[in-house]
């Protein structure tokens, strides 16, 4: 072993001290992809901004019916009379005298309750249930939030699973690398083959360490994206006890079927904001219908006291029972609104008509990825065994000297590059099929 390669070694051995001891200082958490999604949706604060708006939509369908219960209000005034006004009355022949309107420097007192009843407004009775809708609409953000979540947290997952196994393959070709250079070294230095293998060799070792570190790098980013997604804070590592080619048989079993629009999301928040304009359309048209309100007074007055002694005030009290009508006969505003309204509309028609094409072909391109991934799997399955044992037979060759470096090194090569197409291929299937059902509205 030369001193290039005594210092790779020590190399090695450094970073696997220093990994070992940073993993004994953090904590680790095994990970599945049902522990992720439920870390996510509880610790997320996309899911708490979520919740907190069905709440205030829960809040203002409570106000709207609250606005049927009568309402009473008590106002109280004191005034202080530096002067009071004065008029003239003519009192006949000429006469004339002044009446002054109290006392000056005198304090009147008033004090009076008043309870109003909504005997008939409908645009109460519309606003409830405009209510009523509004907080499906955010149950419904809130659903497409959360099917937006998993989505994140599944892919991410993905991710770090192929990072893990790409990081394996790539381990396992330098490894593989190594154990060749060993060899043709051993031959070199028992002259049997030329200066020439052994720095092809030793090229092939060197050029295979630089994909290792970059996959540990790769490792890291998906690892950090998890945490971010889980809403995970702490100094924690991430361990995933699971690999693609678990996923494998899924894939076998993937069928076809015609995908269904019905619960996608989006579409279900489109047409619950044509619900609500159907409604504030409603409302608009209250404006032109008559309202009827019951309102009862009792008043309390003590005028023109000259000090401030209340109980010596003389009081009179007064009451009222009022039936009021109120009939609108014109507002030019109110029907600028029904017209704005009813573009909106039309509007949200159009957008529906659009994003529904867009799903479509989203969903179809989908469902053409996962085919296209179960078809790669099973021709990168076979690409990997044929390269397995092309490896095999150009080190047994060159073993025996009938082989060349350079099919060694091709083969080698071969191998690594069909083992990453095949994890793709897997990777690529499930990232479509997280994709497709959450177009489709699945969970």
């Amino acid at each position: 072993m030369n001193c290039k390669m005594r210092l790779r070694t020590l190399f090695a051995i450094l970073s696997v001290c220093t990994l070992t001891f940073a993993q004994s200082e953090t904590a680790t958490m095994h990970l599945t992809l049902d522990k992720a999604i439920e870390i996510a949706l509880s610790d997320n604060p996309t899911m708490k901004v979520a919740e907190k708006e069905i709440k205030l939509k829960e809040v203002s369908k409570s106000e709207a019916w609250q606005n049927l219960l009568p309402s009473a209000t008590l106002d109280g005034a004191i005034v202080y009379n530096a002067k009071v006004a004065a008029m003239k009355v003519d009192m006949g022949d000429g006469v004339t005298r002044e009446l002054k309107m109290g006392k000056d420097d005198s304090n009147t007192w008033n004090g009076a309750i008043q309870v109003a009843i909504p005997l008939y407004a409908p645009a109460v009775y519309k606003t409830m249930s405009l209510t009523k809708s509004d907080l499906e609409l955010a149950v419904e953000k809130a659903r497409g939030s959360k099917l937006d979540l998993i989505n994140q947290v599944t892919k991410a997952y993905y991710q770090l699973m192929l990072a893990q196994d790409s990081y394996q393959v790539l381990l396992g070709n330098y490894k593989q690398a190594e154990r060749n250079y060993n060899i043709v070294n051993a031959k070199f230095e028992q002259g049997k083959v030329s200066e020439f293998d052994k720095i092809s060799a030793e090229v092939q070792m060197t050029n295979a360490w630089p994909s290792v570190i970059s996959g540990q790098k790769t490792i890291e980013i998906a690892m950090l994206q998890m945490k971010v997604l889980m809403g995970i804070t702490a100094n924690i590592n991430l361990v995933i006890d699971d690999n693609l080619k678990n996923y494998e048989g899924d894939m076998s079993h993937y069928s076809g079927n015609i995908f269904d629009l019905a619960n996608n999301s989006t579409l279900r928040q489109i047409d619950l904001q044509g619900e609500l304009l159907n409604k504030q359309r409603k409302i608009m048209n209250t404006s032109f219908q008559p309202t009827l309100a019951l309102v009862g007074s009792y008043q309390l007055q003590s005028i023109s006291n000259t000090n401030w002694n209340l109980s010596k005030y003389n009081w009179s009290d007064a009451a009222s029972v009022t039936l009021s009508l109120s009939i609108p006969i014109f507002k030019a505003s109110n029907f600028t609104q029904l017209r704005s309204n009813r573009l909106q509309q039309e509007l949200l028609a159009e957008n529906r008509i659009n994003t529904e094409r867009m799903l479509g072909m989203q969903a179809q391109s989908y469902k053409n990825n996962i085919s296209a991934s179960v078809e790669q799997l099973k021709s990168n399955k076979k690409a990997v065994e044929l390269a397995q044992k092309g490896l095999e037979i150009s080190q047994k060759m060159y073993e025996i000297g009938k082989g060349t470096i350079l099919e060694l090194n091709n083969s080698q090569v071969s191998l690594t590059n069909t083992q990453l197409s095949y994890n793709n291929s897997i990777y690529d299937y499930l990232i479509a099929r997280s994709e497709l059902q959450t177009i489709l509205g699945k969970e």
